[in-house]
This record gives C-alpha cells, sequence and structure tokens, in this order.
C-alpha cells in the first residue's frame, strides 16, 4: 500500500509539475535568417559614413499577434542619428516575427552596433574624423525606470561599412 501511495503521489507530481517551456527563435526562419536579414537591409546613409560615426543603440519594440511592429522605444543610444538606419529596418520587418500562442503582444529587445571595417593602418585624419564624430554626439539614455515585464532579448546586431 506504502508503495502504491508513492507512487500515486509520485506520478501526479509529474502531472502538475510543468518544465519550462522553450520557444521557437521569434523570428520567421530563425536566428541565421534574422541575422542575414539585417545584414542586407541596414543600409548606413552616406552622411553618417561620412563623419565615421560609430556607436550602439538598444531598441526596444512590441509586435502583436500577427508578426507586426506596433511601435518602437530607444531605451539608450549613443546619437540619434545611428537609430535611423535600425528602425528603419525594423520597420520593414513587419510581419516576420513570432509571438507566443497565449499572448496578443509581446516585447523585445534588441541591441544594434555600427562600426567602421578594421583596417591595418588608420590614417591621422581618419582617427580625427572618428574623434570628432564622437565628440559631437549627443547620446540617448532611458531616464526612469525600464518596464521590461516579459520582453525577449535577442541577439546583438553588429554592422560595419
Amino acid at each position: 500500500m506504502k508503495r502504491f501511495i508513492i507512487f500515486f503521489s509520485l506520478i501526479l507530481s509529474v502531472l502538475h509539475s510543468r518544465a519550462q517551456k522553450t520557444l521557437a527563435f521569434p523570428f520567421q526562419g530563425g536566428r541565421d535568417v534574422m541575422m542575414t536579414y539585417f545584414k542586407d537591409n541596414i543600409v548606413i546613409p552616406e552622411s553618417l559614413k561620412k563623419i565615421k560615426a560609430t556607436g550602439t543603440a538598444v531598441l526596444k519594440f512590441t509586435a502583436d499577434q500577427k508578426g507586426t511592429i506596433q511601435k518602437i522605444v530607444v531605451y539608450y543610444a549613443d546619437d540619434y542619428s545611428i537609430t535611423i538606419p535600425f528602425i528603419e529596418a525594423l520597420k520593414k520587418s513587419d510581419r516576420k516575427w513570432v509571438i507566443p500562442d497565449e499572448e496578443k503582444v509581446h516585447d523585445f529587445v534588441i541591441s544594434f552596433t555600427v562600426n567602421l571595417l578594421p583596417q591595418s593602418k588608420v590614417s591621422a585624419a581618419v582617427q580625427k574624423q572618428v574623434y570628432d564624430a564622437y565628440q559631437q554626439r549627443k547620446p540617448i539614455f532611458a531616464t526612469n525606470q525600464v518596464p521590461l515585464d516579459m520582453a525577449t532579448l535577442l541577439p546583438a546586431i553588429i554592422t560595419t561599412y
């Protein structure tokens, strides 16, 4: 009888305990498709290339059940100008996002970085341009608490030009 009770309680505990769900990657096609998509769709404007701008932007966006992006929030950016190509690429990714079945909307956090191509020798003029762009930037900071709730942190996207 004791064995039966122990076995029955073990079966009940197994049935009631739920393992952590593994979610599918939230971009249609998976991680590699997402990385390729952003590599192909982020276009750095000539104005940023001309001043040798570099930096990072952290964005949060909300997608609905159809994968449509509803809003984009800039949590951090080294300069507003570097966010523009990233926001444009995100807008083009409409209807490519997959959210869990039981949710109506889901938040995603993604980090974008733009860098110069590494060169073996960098001239003093290029160094001065990078320094001048760094000095003239106007960072964007979140000045209040950042409610992340159930946001999914996506892999960082690094773009070079």
